[in-house]
């Protein structure tokens, strides 16, 4: 039985030997890298279960947002110094799992380790270049026309190198549109560094976008990289541009003309190769009538724009994003629940203001509230409760569901697969049967023998039987059936 393996990139060999030795007595496989060589170790076929990144190493955000993204849903720490948690950009720690000071004693280690899954439990992947642009296209979850459209805008844009305006309201799924773009294009094994402009204040968003040397400004104790230095060759992602002051407005200008900038504090001028994507809420004409948002820089970032409807008016896709946020719930260990036909029907017809964001909220409180529950119209919060559920808007809900083919696979042969399954009827018994007790136990003796023969890999399992692999993992639950 191979061990779980934790991948540990760090330059410091005195905190690499102390954690190795830690790592190996709690039973883990660890390999150590210096930070030149860890993309190399993304390429082996076993899983990893951890990965930690400690501090010191060259263009430590470069090599975080490198990780982050090659690695789907493998748990990041990253390791620091006493003290030095105010000089981390925000952008790192928020792309972490967590932040660890160093010195990291092993009592202080053990509870984190434990909730690192076996080699048996995880199910996280690697990705590597060709993979991940699949991935991110994939998270555009829905079968409607505008769904469909902003695909092949992605498609049409993404190997261009086009500055892309992104619009639409809060919660809509603007980054994740953005990540797509980055991973479709040819800097996809460069980082995308994401920056949201309405959450940093005026008088330190320069800093953060150009970075600041050693006693700039009172507290800056260190020179800091700023977001395009840390995005050099690859994507930088501003969101929320609406918000950004004016004075930064024409800093940005200048960067976006002229591909240099200059650190605060320094007047060294930086040579830069990013592709910005912006993204905002806000109707930027009328910002431009109100004299809030700079004309000449709408027209330099709106080169490409992409609308990204309300989900109020994309109600169809809703059943797709329920499956996929609940799979995603399942994936990270954060609880699954189910919805009838009639609850979906009912979420089809709310407003949502907040749109994915709010309906992701929605399906964790469920879960919460329901763990592997099954809920009904009724079970939902009481705001719900005003909408009427009709056969026809039950009938679109579960159409929806079942045209869903993410995974297409061979059709099975119904009649063959009787005939296999041991103790099938030859003809209607005289007395009669309990047809939907005969139907259960023939459903579970096939299900048995697709996991056998799988290995008891659901997913395969599931391809076998022709079904997606939640709706599995729902029988195995019905039955259950372990797993």
């Amino acid at each position: 039985m191979a061990l779980p393996r934790i991948l540990l990139i760090d330059d410091n060999k005195t905190r690499v030997l102390q954690l190795e030795a830690v790592f190996q007595f709690m039973g883990y496989r660890v390999e150590s890298v210096g930070s030149a060589d860890y993309a190399s170790c993304f390429g082996e076929t076993d899983q990893l279960c951890g990965i930690f990144v400690g501090d010191g190493i060259e263009k430590q955000a470069t090599v975080v947002s490198d990780i982050v993204g090659r690695a789907d849903k493998i748990p990041v720490s990253l390791l620091i110094n006493k003290g030095t948690a105010l000089q981390v950009s925000t952008a790192i720690t928020n792309s972490v799992s967590q932040v660890l000071e160093w010195p990291t004693t092993y009592p202080v280690l053990k509870p984190m380790l434990d909730k690192l899954p076996t080699s048996e439990q995880t199910t996280f992947t690697v990705r590597d270049g060709s993979d991940r642009r699949s991935y991110s296209v994939e998270r555009l979850k829905g079968k409607s026309k505008a769904i469909v459209d902003i695909r092949k805008l992605i498609d049409q844009v993404a190997e261009s190198d086009a500055t892309v305006l992104i619009l639409g309201e809060s919660g809509t799924g603007k980054e994740v549109v953005a990540r797509a773009l980055h991973d479709s294009s040819f800097r996809k094994d460069k980082p995308f560094v994401p920056i949201n402009c309405g959450a940093i204040p005026g008088e330190l968003l320069e800093s953060e976008l150009f970075g600041h040397e050693k006693g700039a400004f009172t507290g800056a104790l260190t020179t800091r990289q700023g977001r395009f230095e840390m995005a050099e060759g690859g994507t930088l992602f501003l969101d929320e541009i609406g918000d950004m002051p004016m004075a930064m407005q024409v800093k940005l200008l200048r960067v976006l003309q002229e591909r240099t900038f200059e650190r605060v504090g320094s007047n060294k001028t930086i040579h830069c190769d990013v592709r910005v994507i912006a993204a905002t809420h806000r109707y930027l004409e009328d910002e431009i009538k109100e004299n809030r948002f700079r004309e000449d820089l709408f027209y330099r970032l709106n080169v490409f724009p992409i609308e990204i409807p309300a989900l109020k008016d994309r109600a169809e896709d809703i059943p797709l994003l329920v499956n996929d946020l609940v799979a995603r719930m399942e994936a990270s260990n954060r609880g699954s629940v189910r919805l009838t036909n009639a609850a979906l029907a009912v979420l089809m017809q709310h407003e949502w203001p907040g749109n994915v964001r709010e309906l992701a909220n929605l399906i964790e409180r469920l879960a919460i509230i329901n763990p592997k529950g099954l809920v009904e119209a009724a079970d939902l919060p009481e705001k719900f409760q005003q909408y009427k559920v009709s056969e026809e808007i039950v009938g679109d809900a579960e159409a929806v569901i079942t045209d869903e083919d993410d995974e297409p696979s061979e059709p099975i042969e119904v009649v063959g697969a009787f005939e296999r399954a041991p103790g099938a009827l030859a003809q209607l018994p005289t007395q009669g049967i309990d047809l939907k007790e005969y139907l259960n136990v023939l459903e579970v003796d096939l299900i048995r023998q697709a996991l056998n023969e799988s290995s008891g890999v659901v997913a395969h399992a599931a391809k076998r039987l022709n079904m997606r692999r939640t709706t599995l993992v729902e029988k195995l639950r019905k039955y259950d059936l372990q797993y």
